[in-house]
């Protein structure tokens, strides 16, 4: 490695960088993974962002490094370090759900997703922290303990996919895969200053994997801090798999519009009469006018759908998903911490009436978005209603001087999950304490592609990059 390039300056490169220095020879991907290393023992301490460390990462990197000495590189993602979250299978690592029901097992094979980025040459670093069985907006369970956020340890970095995000915001690697049920990509990249894409259902297939426990809803997805560094590790991931029917039938976007048009977009602060903190609501008002500096036609109004129904049987939803789990395994029994246990035990007194209502009510949504996302290009909101609070907790008790439940800080996403279409978070004006605020943009089924380059021209005007965290910015200084 030459002299004059140092661990922290390596470990913070986005994938771009990356394959410029391996391609000219400036240092290899083992480098890069060293200093990978070097930076998640100085901070994950703190952080605790990994689970599982892959004992094979090193022979991947040596493997890569040869690849760019012989001129053979697999593609952009070749030698990038990524971690994957703990609820998705990774050959010869665990995929312990962030529960004791499945601690102890190593998956044998890879879900689609860790095995395209795989053949592409990514070097899988290791396994992130979830909640148990990824059903809650904070990332700590009994198992592994609690996530911090790299901006503030003591905050949470949301969640589930909390792990993941902590570790790209704390520069230990420039890509993370995530999954998201109901915002739990969107929300951690929110609430640590990241990128983070929750793609259509079945863009990027799942297979092989852990049950799901919200319907059709979770998908799998990268966050990053740049949009440069989504697009090449979503590249890599997308479709069709046999083993997922949802991968065949993805539909391309119909209005074809592209990030050069005048893109129609509504812009919703409020969700009816739920809290949002009023910090959130003047950092997305400013994304709004950012996005209408560019030429597109920023409208403020309602929400075109009604969520309210949704957002009434969304608690039922995982727990009807973890009832399955405790009627098909019988460790659940034994092992699950009882928390879940006793919203399985209420879920599966619920009956086949109340499923089937869950299951019309959003037969009905996806046909409400279908017909608007017909006549209209994106719906801008913000990510989350609430600032990150206290790690360890699992959801605020107040937003904006209200009380509000379990789901309060999350009405803005789980909707978007319900639909199946495409969102992308994407950092805004920070709070005046210096904590990211994040927005979300959605569009229509398979838009992808426009989310992607309008991130893009964002990020070109009000780039956000360079913001740092408090807990890097510290440890660098040491």
């Amino acid at each position: 490695m030459t002299p004059s390039v140092n661990s922290d300056d390596l470990a913070g490169l986005d994938t771009a960088g990356m394959a410029r220095g391996f391609a000219a020879g400036t240092f290899t991907p083992v480098d890069v993974l060293e200093a990978t290393a070097t930076r998640i023992a100085r901070l994950d301490k703190e952080l605790n962002a990994f689970v599982a460390r892959n004992d094979k990462a090193r022979s991947a990197a040596e493997a890569s490094a040869a690849r760019y000495k012989d001129g053979r590189s697999l593609g952009p993602m070749d030698g990038v370090p990524i971690a994957i979250k703990d609820n998705l299978v990774a050959a010869g690592m665990p995929a312990t759900w962030g529960s004791r029901v499945f601690a102890g097992s190593i998956c044998e094979m890879d879900e689609p997703a860790v095995a395209r980025l795989r053949a592409a040459g990514a070097v899988i670093v290791g396994k992130t922290n979830t909640p148990e069985f990824a059903v809650e907006g904070y990332t700590g369970n009994d198992l592994f303990g609690v996530t911090g956020n790299p901006w503030n340890p003591a905050l949470t970095p949301g969640g589930s996919s909390g792990g993941s995000a902590a570790a790209v915001s704390a520069r230990m690697l420039p890509v993370a895969l995530g999954t998201d049920g109901g915002g739990s990509i969107r929300r951690p990249a929110a609430y640590t200053g990241l990128v983070g894409l929750k793609p259509t259902i079945g863009r990027i297939a799942r297979h092989g994997g852990l049950p799901q426990v919200l319907l059709d809803f979770e998908v799998v997805g990268p966050l990053a801090r740049t949009a440069a560094d989504i697009a090449a590790a979503y590249s890599v991931m997308t479709g069709f798999h046999p083993g997922d029917p949802a991968s065949l039938a993805v539909p391309s976007p119909r209005r074809h519009s592209t990030v050069r048009d005048r893109l129609s977009i509504l812009y919703v602060e409020s969700f009816g009469d739920a809290p949002c903190d009023p910090e959130i609501r003047r950092s997305t008002r400013a994304m709004a006018d950012v996005i209408a500096e560019l030429g597109h036609d920023v409208r403020m109004g309602s929400l075109p759908l009604s969520i309210e129904r949704l957002n009434a049987l969304w608690p039922t939803i995982g727990a009807i998903g973890l009832a399955r789990l405790v009627a098909d395994m019988p460790a659940m029994k034994a092992l699950a911490s009882p928390k879940y246990l006793e919203m399985a035990e209420k879920a599966a007194m619920l009956g086949a009436v109340h499923l089937a209502s869950i299951i019309e009510e959003v037969r009905v949504l996806r046909a409400q978005a279908s017909i608007w996302f017909g006549e209209h290009d994106l719906i801008l909101t913000p990510a989350c209603a609430a600032m990150p609070w206290p790690a360890g907790e699992s959801h605020p008790k107040t937003i904006a001087g209200q009380p509000v439940g379990p789901r309060g800080h999350a009405i803005y996403t789980g909707w978007v999950n319900a639909i199946g279409h495409p969102a992308i978070a994407l950092p805004s004006d920070p709070h005046p304490d210096g904590m990211p605020i994040g927005v979300q943009i959605v569009g229509d089924l398979g838009s992808e592609g426009l989310l992607l380059d309008l991130a893009a021209s964002i990020e070109h005007a009000r780039p956000w990059a360079h913001r740092m965290p408090a807990l890097v910015r510290r440890s660098e200084r040491a």
